[in-house]
């Protein structure tokens, strides 16, 4: 149990921690970035409410897969959630692995 605490704990100052490098990459229009910096926020926040709830995930799919089935699916969290978590999760992969992709103010979800 402590070192679930303390999982949860580190994770959601994680998530905190990367908000404020999202916020960052903004200031200097890193769209791309900001975009990789608030995924990886959610990602956090969502893993440590995984962890908080004893269900075990290894990938960023996973995470994102458990997340709908143990959350929204059942309306214990807002759909909404899960709508901008899928977004970011997306244009997450799509900024980091596509070729000639640069988000800009308007087409970046921030």
């Amino acid at each position: 149990e402590e070192m679930i605490t303390a999982l949860v704990a580190y994770r959601l100052e994680r998530a905190k921690e990367t908000v404020q490098e999202a916020v960052d990459m903004l200031e200097k229009d890193h769209y791309n970035a900001a975009i990789n910096r608030l995924y990886y926020a959610c990602y956090y926040a969502v893993a440590a409410l995984l962890v908080k709830n004893n269900i075990q995930v290894h990938t960023h799919s996973g995470v994102k897969q458990m997340f709908g089935m143990s959350f929204i699916v059942n309306g214990k969290l807002p759909r909404t959630y899960n709508i901008t978590y899928t977004e970011l999760f997306d244009k997450r992969h799509s900024g980091d692995y596509d070729d000639f992709l640069s988000f800009d103010r308007v087409s970046s979800p921030c």
